[in-house]
């Protein structure tokens, strides 16, 4: 066609542009200057939005230099594309220049700013936009200085933007409401995002979502737990992202009753679990020691991520079975389609570190570097002393800790000091501790790690010393704690514990289990009791511990043969290891015992770990 109409380039302009085709807008162009047809203001802004559209900001800034005749709408369209893409010096010096603006003008400018981590600037954008005669602003341009706000954080302007909004009657849209309660929500004050919410009457998945996930964040799980019931009964379809919020939030607490609820919900609505969901369920399975069910949603992924290759692999590890661990991520290997990263490798270290293999665990640590070509994180670092400071081998722990391009951390220390433990290796425990009390000195694990070594090496002066350090530090042990769900009930107990209304029961069932333990050769582990007391009163001091009582109530409130599984926010001590080897045997139970560290799984006198743990 020599001279298509306008009507004709408009179309084909827009083709260009929603197929998003650079080099095929350019010869539209071109075809325009050999035809002689002379485009209207209308055409030479859908070149430029179709530039623009298409990142061709250098075309798009030629057009405009010629352009004889430039409205609104070009200024708009070309300082819009320079903000979007993060070219805000640019965007900032045609917005200056224009001679007149509109709500669109001010929305793109403090939008880019938001987007490119530059809160401040989008503040003092709307500041200058507020004096502006007359203005008033939009949804769009409020929701974005909200955002900017939240960006901060800063709950004052919020507050004032807020003000803002009930001033000029914005208050009733829901896009808004939104970007309300999500400031609110981002600038720590809970309540208020939740009055916000509560106000809104069209509610969608997002808004749900972001309001549950706020209260994860805050650390108020039971809150945001409730709040996802709400939303089931509500009628409003959750979406993955809502179940791998839930979900994660179940795997925290480890909470694995109310995930399977949550997994059933899944498969009862007949939604196959996207990726994303279907990962977090591997996570949640795997975190609450429940592996069969884990792997079961692993199989039925058609491709496995990465996260969930990993949530399977460390889940493995830290049950105590390193075989599976390892032939899984042997498979991994193999598929070719995955590539391990290193949070993978972290789990594959851990479980070479539970088991003991030091040979294999050294292999897969070199390959990290020269086989995969990751690079070394101080993870990997601490596992790998883990793993050779509980097998005893300190001379090499000590040459890879001098060889290490990067500052140890308090994890590695923490390693370090674990394996002088186990080995009684008290001159190399306590340069690990003097690290670590110099990194972390608000941390009491390591002051009670160190009384225990000296106490089992019966250096009570010393043990006297550490305490005398707690007290000026203001230093406070934390205190032992062990839970279990019974009937869907968590049972809460701390060491010594008589506040339960079965204490009585509980306490007499111990007395009778441990009766029946010495009469099977069990002997009380009493060396690293931290006080210089008789013998008898040391075994009392350990008769009582925290997941021995939630054992004990477990064992009385359920029917014989059903499984016990107790939760502690410390790792389990090695007379209670012993003895929940025993009271797996005398009750016949299978007992699992997930303490700060691993899994634990107790089986007709024996555990999952093999005593290396």
């Amino acid at each position: 066609m020599d001279r298509p109409s306008a009507a004709i380039y408009s179309v084909v302009i827009q083709s260009c542009l929603k197929t998003r085709s650079l080099e095929d807008g350019r010869k539209v162009h071109q075809h325009i200057k050999r035809s002689g047809f002379v485009p209207g203001q209308f055409i030479s802004n859908r070149l430029l939005d179709m530039y623009v559209k298409c990142d061709g900001m250098e075309d798009a800034k030629n057009l405009f230099d010629e352009m004889g005749r430039r409205d609104l709408c070009s200024w708009n369209v070309l300082v819009s594309g320079y903000a979007r893409l993060g070219l805000l010096q640019e965007a900032r010096k045609l917005f200056d220049e224009m001679p007149d603006r509109d709500n669109f003008t001010w929305t793109a400018m403090v939008s880019g700013y938001v987007r490119y981590d530059r809160p401040n600037e989008a503040l003092d954008l709307c500041r200058m936009m507020s004096r502006c005669q007359n203005w008033q602003g939009n949804k769009f341009t409020v929701s974005s200085a909200l955002a900017a706000a939240a960006a901060i954080p800063c709950l004052r302007i919020g507050k004032e933007i807020h003000g803002h909004i009930m001033r000029t009657g914005l208050e009733s849209d829901q896009v808004v409401w939104s970007s309300l309660s999500d400031m609110y929500g981002k600038c720590g004050s809970i309540e208020e995002a939740r009055h916000i919410f509560d106000r809104m009457v069209d509610r969608d998945v997002v808004t749900w979502t972001t309001m549950i996930g706020r209260y994860f964040e805050d650390g108020r799980r039971d809150e945001g737990l409730h709040l996802f019931k709400d939303l089931i009964k509500s009628g409003t379809r959750p979406n993955e992202f809502t179940f791998a919020g839930v979900l994660n939030a179940c795997s925290d607490v480890t909470a694995e009753q109310l995930g399977r609820q949550v997994h059933g919900y899944i498969t009862r609505v007949g939604s196959t679990p996207s990726s994303f969901a279907a990962s977090a369920l591997v996570h949640m399975y795997s975190k609450c020691g429940s592996m069969v069910n884990a792997e079961r949603v692993f199989k039925g992924m058609l491709q496995p991520d990465l996260v969930s290759w990993t949530s399977l692999i460390a889940g493995y590890a830290q049950n105590g079975k390193p075989n599976e661990a390892l032939h899984y991520f042997e498979l991994l290997l193999n598929s070719g389609k995955v590539h391990p990263d290193h949070i993978t490798f972290v789990g594959v270290l851990s479980a070479c570190a539970h088991a003991g293999l030091v040979d294999k665990g050294l292999q897969y640590f070199y390959s990290i570097k020269d086989k995969h070509g990751l690079t070394y994180t101080t993870d990997h670092y601490a596992c790998i002393i883990d793993l050779l400071a509980r097998c005893g081998r300190f001379e090499e722990a000590k040459r890879i800790i001098s060889g290490m391009p990067i500052k140890p951390d308090k994890f590695l220390w923490a390693s370090l000091l674990g394996g002088c433990r186990i080995h009684k290796n008290v001159e190399l425990a306590e340069k690990a501790a003097e690290a670590l009390f110099e990194i972390e000195p608000e941390n009491p694990a390591t002051y009670v790690t160190m009384a225990n070594i000296y106490a089992t090496a019966g250096k009570w002066a010393e043990v006297a010393k550490i305490r005398t350090i707690m007290d000026d530090r203001g230093v406070v042990k934390k205190p032992g704690k062990s839970w279990i769900e019974v009937k869907r009930k968590t049972h809460v107990f701390l060491v010594g514990d008589k506040s339960h209304p079965k204490s009585k029961q509980i306490h007499e069932f111990l007395g009778e289990l441990s009766r029946r333990m010495k009469e099977e050769g069990f002997v009380p582990d009493t060396n690293s009791v931290l006080h210089d007391v008789e013998e008898e009163q040391k075994e009392q001091n350990l008769s009582y511990h925290s997941e021995k009582l939630a054992i004990a109530y477990g064992v009385i409130s359920t029917a014989a043969g059903t499984p016990i599984k107790v939760f502690k926010n410390l790792r389990t001590c090695v007379d209670c290891h012993t003895a929940i080897k025993f009271i797996s045997k005398i009750v016949d139970r299978k007992i699992v015992v997930r303490d700060s560290a691993r899994f634990h799984c107790f089986e007709n006198g024996s555990c999952s770990c093999r005593d290396y743990w």
